[in-house]
């Protein structure tokens, strides 16, 4: 099988193998550093990947992805603040069991779990994709840009709070997107006469400065809160040792987690948060003991880290097959390949087959050696981490964005992008609008508007014919379904929120 002959491959390379070490040691301590995510981390190392060929690029970006899911689970546990929204679930009962002295064996638990998670996700992503590929390959213009707008209108309404906020913040990242020259007449659109912009908005700036520069301008503003940091050098190592007893009750919540992470990854715009909270859920319905969750109980940990992680393979199916990201970083992704001349899409298994095998087979390495890493070293992360000071860490931060975002295109221009998406990320975290749901829309518009566009000049309805093409007519309703769905249940939450109140 090809997986087999690309973990031959990957292994017998040792400067690959030291850029999926790397990766996995970078992607640990971000994903553990409260406030930063994955995707902040990937975003600023992006021009990095310009001077790497494609497969180390990718496996790079990749294997941070994984393990900063993972990483997440650090600061939860420790800090009581989770490294990423996804381990907000983590937090629920890994925090109570830190306070109790056992943080170290909830670590163990954490990561033994989003091991189990992400092998699972990604041997499903493997086994299933060249099928998925194959339908791809029968979808036409107008089934396409179905697809694209059912995208559009998941990750506007499922991601965050609010449906309104969710369908502003996709739609802006459209609007942004159509910035530049008009791909078919080359007239410019809302340039507002400004010669560099005809050229449009560069992907590298936009997200370091929404990610990134966001994120940093965020903590300063969060500036003086108290904080919930443990100190991990007293914890008892006879009560923080994790033996198969301890953690058999666990296996059935991890199994039947990984296989809703999987499932949910493969959706685009749902995610990891989601993944984490609705396996918390029903590992917590399922519970012998639902009483114990939420104060330190170990199957609390177990459910959502591996629910979480398995997202990470299933999601780079639309991503690898469409061209359509399930999620941030994968939309991080595609500015790689585009970068490295490589067209994703169903016939990418035409032309770089042995290119995503070879992914793969980093994934599943990148899952080992995070695995151990954290499994041996994470309480040493925490430690480290509580000795930086975020006076000095932010800057850094901030200095090295400056650079990360220069070097993209050597222009100085995409510095005054990042800054003013910087404060666009900002002002969207304050007002409770989606930056995620941003970026991955302004990604998908491009192929978006192109499908559209193709769709119209075969049509001699004009837009009926995306209601009379059947598979097109599938997308579109489920798109509206998932809308309804959506409404309903924040409507029943308000519902109950209003009753406990009174």
């Amino acid at each position: 099988m090809e997986i087999f002959a690309a973990l031959a491959t990957v292994l017998t390379d040792p400067v690959l193998l030291g850029w999926v070490f790397l990766a996995a040691i970078v992607g640990i301590v971000v994903g553990a550093i409260p406030g930063l995510t994955a995707s902040a981390a990937i975003a600023m190392l992006l021009p990095l990947t310009f001077y790497m060929d494609p497969l180390s690029a990718l496996a790079f970006l990749y294997v941070i992805g994984k393990s900063g899911r993972y990483g997440g689970s650090i600061a939860a546990i420790l800090f009581n603040t989770p490294g990423t929204a996804a381990s907000a679930a983590t937090q629920i009962d890994g925090y109570p069991l830190a306070r109790k002295g056992m943080a170290s064996k909830a670590m163990k638990v954490a990561t033994v779990s989003s091991v189990i998670g992400d092998f699972i996700g990604e041997i499903l992503l493997i086994a299933g994709i060249v099928w998925i590929a194959s339908i791809a390959l029968k979808l036409g213009p107008p089934e396409l840009f179905a697809v694209y707008f059912a995208a559009f209108v998941v990750i506007g309404s499922v991601i965050g709070k609010s449906i309104t906020r969710g369908l502003a913040s996709a739609a802006l990242g459209v609007l942004v997107n159509m910035i530049g020259l008009d791909p078919i007449s080359s007239t410019e659109r809302f340039t507002f006469g400004v010669f560099q912009l005809s050229n449009g908005i560069s992907l590298v700036p936009l997200m370091i400065g929404v990610f990134v520069l966001g994120e940093v301008f965020a903590q300063i503003d969060a500036r003086g809160k108290p904080s919930g940091m443990l100190n991990t050098a007293s914890m008892d190592p006879d009560r923080n040792r994790l033996t198969w007893a301890d953690y058999r009750p666990c296996m059935p919540h991890v199994i039947r987690s990984s296989f809703i992470g999987a499932f949910i990854g493969m959706l685009p715009g749902l995610g990891s948060a989601i993944a984490a909270f609705v396996a918390y859920g029903e590992g917590k319905r399922r519970a012998s003991n639902p009483e114990g969750w939420g104060r330190g109980a170990l199957e609390g940990i177990a459910a959502p880290e591996a629910a979480n992680n398995a997202v990470s393979g299933p999601s780079m199916a639309p991503l690898l097959t469409l061209g359509i990201p399930g999620s941030t970083i994968g939309a991080i992704l595609i500015g790689v390949f585009l970068i490295h001349g490589i067209q994703i899409g169903p016939t990418l298994f035409l032309t770089n087959g042995d290119l995503v095998y070879a992914l793969f087979a980093c994934g599943l390495i990148g899952i080992v050696m995070y695995g151990l890493i954290g499994y041996y070293g994470a309480a040493f992360v925490g430690r480290f981490i509580t000795r930086i000071p975020t006076s000095v860490l932010y800057p850094m931060i901030f200095l090295t964005s400056f650079v990360a975002a220069y070097t993209s295109r050597g222009s100085l221009f995409d510095i005054y992008v990042m800054i003013g998406a910087g404060f666009l990320g900002w002002g969207m975290r304050k007002l409770d609008f989606n930056p995620a749901a941003f970026v991955i829309s302004f990604v998908l518009a491009g192929g978006a508007e192109e499908t559209f566009r193709q769709s119209l000049l075969l049509s001699d309805t004009g837009a009926a014919i995306f209601v009379t093409r059947p598979v097109a007519l599938l997308f579109i309703l489920l798109g509206f379904g998932a809308l309804f769905m959506r409404a309903r249940s924040l409507r029943r939450q308000s519902r109950a929120t209003a009753l406990r109140d009174t």
